[in-house]
């Protein structure tokens, strides 16, 4: 009896250390999630394959956490060990920036390197208490780090609502710092100049941005007017162009040596104020200005592509503020006021360019018509269903803003101010007389892409004792637009040929606790799952024992 005890447990011991082997030898992993949050893209799995050093990433998100960060901490570890084995070269860690430090000082050091903190509301047995978390990672190649944020913010967003655009961006926020450590070769993108376009100051934190990704150069069609030719083909060695709030017209010169950049496969982004008018203008003791149209010599060449710029001006009920100070001296006070002509512009989540996106801040913007031929116009950004057009010329005054708004005049909403053309593109100058006589010209070209918005000033970043500060953020009202991001993920989805971008898309659902049945229902649930397996268990035990004493008391 005792031997066949021990043969049985034996073969068990045999067999879980068969099993064992086999499993170290053929290691598998099961993403049993109904929306396969787990499992990574291809597009995703490629941006490490390469790595064959060690790839250290640093999760700042450790310690004593609220139940929201803790969420996320657990899709954040979950989807680094995804990472991990599809190369082991990646190894991450977590740790708690604050932990045994000053915290002052370390809250210091970590923002002066771009960590921006997030001050957390946390509600436990009904007291409130604020917490700073530092919701970032770092992760390290070589000699190279970079940033990944893992909280995504949206206005008004609700808890749920903040986690689950967190958790979705996950997998694309650390294929995308892995693609930015691993690149070789990068696409080049030119800056084109000499038609009063912005200063690169103002356009310095975006361009520094972009550097993680291209290599960037600025192209000057003032040449066009000696040297042509040379300006074209300096132009082709770009895969982009960057034209950024032009002031001054296009001769037909420099648009045919742009129609030919483009015909021959070169991407373009063009930020254009067809109106112009700017905030600094109305400074002055009248508070009022005009806005006029601007004649850019643009309209025939967009016309081609299948869009038109309007005259107009876009007035919105859902309005970013400004700030305004009243009084003299000691006593003025600096107030926020919406400002009709710097509409809020929110997302609906239909591209992978504008998906999770906080809203953007546009800037005295117009509105933009598509019309119908052979291109694809994807509208990435309406005005919100109450706005209205104004057209010019028109005098724009603070006067405004001592007046109630009429809500129900702001019935011409959705107008378009941001359109992607995708298509094969033809030259805008076909079946005309060239103005140029140039070489290496075509009439038809391959696929391509062209993104319009109709507001120069997106692209546009605040100064703060002449330096530059990030581009989305309003050093006035302390505020966070999503410019940055929109103009970052455009041009990668014009010029990313592994589709990464489309990770964005990514939808995944996280279920979370209703605070207030955790408040109203704590005791039933704490009755439930830790008073009621105590019940059965001493249930079973006194069973048990009547049973043993019924049969073996004789």
């Amino acid at each position: 009896m005792k031997r066949n005890m021990f043969i049985a447990i034996l073969k068990a011991l045999v067999f879980l250390v068969l099993i064992n082997l086999l499993g170290s030898l053929a290691y598998f992993r099961l993403d049993l999630t109904e929306d396969k949050r787990y499992t990574l893209s291809e597009a995703a799995m490629a941006t490490v394959s390469e790595f064959d050093t060690p790839v250290i990433v640093d999760v700042l998100l450790d310690g004593n956490l609220p139940a929201e960060f803790t969420r996320l901490k657990q899709e954040t570890r979950q989807i680094l060990e995804e990472f991990t084995s599809e190369n082991n070269n990646i190894k991450f860690n977590f740790v708690d920036p604050l932990e045994g430090s000053q915290s002052e000082s370390t809250i210091a050091e970590l923002q002066s390197i771009g960590l921006t903190p997030a001050n957390v509301t946390v509600e436990e047995n009904g007291k409130v208490s604020q917490e700073l978390l530092f919701p970032w990672a770092m992760v390290n190649h070589n000699n190279n780090t970079v940033r990944v944020s893992l909280l995504k913010n949206r206005l008004g967003a609700s808890t749920e609502q903040r986690i689950n655009n967190s958790v979705q961006n996950l997998e694309y926020a650390f294929a995308d710092a892995f693609t930015k450590l691993g690149l070789t070769e990068k696409k080049r993108i030119a800056v084109i100049k000499g038609n009063g376009e912005l200063p690169d100051i103002q356009m310095a934190d975006y361009l520094s941005t972009l550097r993680d990704y291209y290599n960037i150069g600025a192209i000057t069609l003032d040449s066009v007017s000696s040297n042509p030719q040379k300006v074209l083909d300096q132009l082709k060695g770009f895969d982009l162009a960057l034209i950024a709030k032009p002031t001054q017209a296009f001769s037909d010169e420099e648009k045919y040596v742009m129609d030919q950049f483009i015909v021959n496969g070169g991407k373009s982004v063009w930020l254009i104020d067809q109106v112009a008018m700017e905030l600094d203008s109305l400074f002055n003791e009248k508070g009022s200005a005009l806005a006029f149209p601007r004649d850019l010599n643009l309209g025939d060449f967009f016309f081609k592509y299948g869009l038109r710029i309007n005259t107009d001006l876009v007035n919105d009920f859902y309005a970013t503020q400004i700030v305004l100070a009243t009084g003299e001296g000691n006593s003025s006070q600096y107030n926020p006021l919406p400002w009709v002509y710097h509409p809020m512009i929110i997302s609906r989540n239909d591209h992978p360019v504008n998906n999770k996106l906080e809203a953007l801040r546009l800037q005295f913007a117009s509105s933009i018509d598509t019309l119908a031929n052979a291109n694809k116009k994807t509208v990435l950004y309406y005005s919100s269903p109450l706005s209205k057009l104004e057209g010019t010329p028109k005098t724009i005054s603070f006067s405004i803003l001592d007046s109630p708004l009429d809500r129900e005049t702001y019935n011409d909403g959705n107008k378009a101010v941001a359109v992607l053309i995708e298509g094969d593109f033809g030259s805008a100058f076909t079946n005309r007389v060239k103005p140029l006589d140039l070489q290496g010209t075509a009439e038809k070209g391959g696929p391509n892409k062209m993104l319009v918005v109709s507001d120069g000033d997106v692209i546009r970043n605040q100064l703060r004792n002449g330096r530059p500060l990030e581009l989305g953020y309003d050093k006035w009202t302390n505020t966070f637009y999503g410019n940055k991001e929109f103009l970052i993920n455009s041009v990668n989805y014009m010029l990313d040929d592994s589709g990464l971008i489309n990770i964005r898309n990514k939808q995944v659902a996280i279920p979370l606790l209703d605070p207030e049945k955790i408040r109203t229902q704590k005791f039933r649930w704490q009755l439930m799952t830790i008073g009621l397996p105590l019940v059965l268990v001493a249930i079973f035990g006194f069973g048990f024992r009547y049973y043993q004493k019924r049969k073996y008391g004789r």
